[in-house]
């Protein structure tokens, strides 16, 4: 798929490969482009805590990672016949009080130990609305379903957001300084905030990336590429909201050609055939042509994971 008019972006200083570490944070478009590594079967870790939208909401849960945060009752609360924690997406959420804390203090030791190990952070912020718990005055990362008169609804600011920033890069590089950063957008409209409140809100998200030097030099224009480059409902999802398989695809695509070394093309497209091949669904199982298909699949497979011992097929 090309367009006449591309926007322009430049190749990546740090560019990923098959060695590379990478662990993704931030909105539901974060998923989308996880599942593509994924899918590749790069080395990729995505939202330990479930999707979490605003930049405070990742700033706080890189903080609870590299001070190894211990959970306990207070961090946690019912509701709905179900425990949960301000701060991780309902994902987590359980029914057992003691499950939720071994799983919330698992997953806080776990990310510690990939942002050590991390070559590359995928950071994708979604909005700069936030709700504030009016009983203990914190920001949340997710409300629950807990009655909205509860919280009260605050735009952050562009020197709030840039500040955030500054300090998620900080504290990643304080046990991990070599890690490269990729910072983007979600092309996602909430449209629950109101139509001039999405725009809005994406704006100061742009602007404070921007505003920090590091994070300018660090983007990838998601949000860009899907307002600009793919201007029409087809690229939409039936909600008219979230971009639909084509438009992940495109923006996907612009992704591998600025931040994945050409050199990894090749295995990219070995894996997308064994991955295709795992599709195939026979009509006769017990075939020899479908015996033959089964064994040559097996060798690829093999001989892929002989290269790449941490691939799972």
């Amino acid at each position: 798929m090309q367009f006449r008019t591309q926007i322009p972006i430049p190749k990546s200083n740090s560019l990923m490969d098959y060695r590379s570490k990478v662990v993704s944070l931030g909105s539901c478009f974060a998923v989308n482009m996880a599942e593509k590594l994924d899918y590749f079967k790069f080395q990729n870790n995505c939202n330990p805590f479930g999707i979490l939208f605003h930049p405070l909401a990742i700033e706080k849960f890189v903080q609870f990672a590299v001070s190894e945060k211990q959970f306990s009752e207070k961090d946690i609360f019912f509701h709905n016949e179900r425990w949960h924690s301000f701060d991780a997406h309902s994902d987590i959420s359980s029914n057992s009080k003691e499950e939720l804390l071994v799983n919330l203090n698992s997953i806080v030791a776990a990310t510690k130990r990939q942002l050590l190990e991390a070559s590359h952070i995928i950071i994708t912020y979604g909005t700069s609305w936030i709700y504030r718990a009016l009983e203990t005055n914190e920001i949340v990362a997710n409300c629950h379903k807990v009655p909205q008169k509860q919280f009260i609804k605050e735009l952050l600011s562009i020197a709030t957001i840039t500040e955030s920033i500054a300090n998620t890069i900080a504290l990643v590089q304080a046990i991990n300084p070599q890690v490269k950063f990729i910072f983007t957008v979600s092309p996602v409209r909430h449209i629950k905030d109101g139509f001039v409140e999405n725009q809005l809100s994406k704006s100061h998200l742009i602007a404070a990336t921007h505003n920090s030097q590091f994070a300018a030099h660090n983007y990838f224009p998601s949000y860009e590429i899907m307002m600009d480059e793919l201007r029409d409902y087809r690229f939409y999802t039936e909600d008219m909201l979230h971009p639909s398989g084509l438009a992940i695809d495109y923006i996907w695509q612009r992704f591998k050609e600025t931040n994945i070394r050409e050199s990894d093309y090749e295995t990219m497209d070995a894996v997308a055939s064994i991955q295709k091949s795992l599709q195939h669904r026979p009509f006769n199982p017990t075939s020899e042509s479908h015996q033959k298909f089964e064994a040559h699949l097996q060798a690829k497979i093999s001989k892929m994971v002989s290269q790449y011992s941490f691939m799972k097929f």
